[in-house]
């Protein structure tokens, strides 16, 4: 990607929540310059990979395939005495048609949480023992409610809606069609978007950016 496409997601980003009225943490719009002057005090924030995180999945088409999430709160798998939270809380921002490729993660639970907008689709199958798409039915809780569904089932979250994805469970999302766009957050045991991804299509977590102009923020990974 980009840097002047991610400055303008982000900018795009910062309107949505002032539009929604949600107010961020501090870290969040420290600029590179203030950065340089944070030490050991904000340490967390750089070993948890708080804040900003923008990505293409490493295809150059953001539009089509990408996310934008901002992480509130983590804690650390590899760290857990270091840092104890057994929990992690993001907020994402999710395009009509933007597609988050297929995957499940082998560590985290995560609540996904439709908190307003457009309507956000997520096709689901349960995986093999070898990590493929299984021809399996789907157990899974939306809003305290058990649901038993086909594979490949696409659930629709409207606004206020939420679905429990366990470990294991291959998820796909994006915002539907003709909907708007959708403001997500996930509530989730603790999150490495480093070791804890399994790609369907193996593709890349983090972008590779192309240098164009200055960072107006610096992503998770960046620190």
């Amino acid at each position: 990607m980009k840097r002047s496409e991610i400055n303008a997601v982000m900018r795009d980003a910062l309107r949505l929540f002032d539009e929604y009225r949600i107010s961020l943490p501090p870290f969040v719009k420290w600029t590179p310059e203030e950065w340089k002057t944070k030490g050991e005090e904000a340490q967390e924030i750089r070993d948890n990979m708080l804040g900003w995180d923008i990505t293409d999945y490493g295809l150059g088409d953001f539009a089509h395939t990408g996310l934008f999430l901002i992480t509130l709160r983590n804690g650390n798998q590899n760290d857990p005495e270091k840092y104890p939270k057994p929990y992690a809380e993001k907020l994402m921002i999710v395009r009509e048609e933007q597609i988050t490729p297929m995957h499940f993660h082998w560590y985290k639970m995560e609540d996904i949480i439709n908190c307003g907008g457009g309507n956000l689709m997520i096709e689901l199958y349960n995986s093999t023992e070898d990590e493929g798409l299984a021809d399996t039915e789907i157990s899974v809780v939306m809003d305290g409610v058990r649901k038993n569904l086909p594979a490949g089932t696409i659930v629709r979250l409207t606004p206020g809606e939420s679905i429990t994805l366990t470990r294991g469970l291959y998820h796909r999302f994006w915002g539907e069609k003709g909907c708007g766009t959708v403001l997500v957050r996930e509530v989730s045991m603790t999150n490495d978007d480093n070791t804890d991804n399994r790609f369907y299509d193996g593709v890349g977590r983090f972008p590779e950016i192309e240098e164009d102009e200055a960072p107006l923020h610096l992503l998770c990974n960046e620190y």
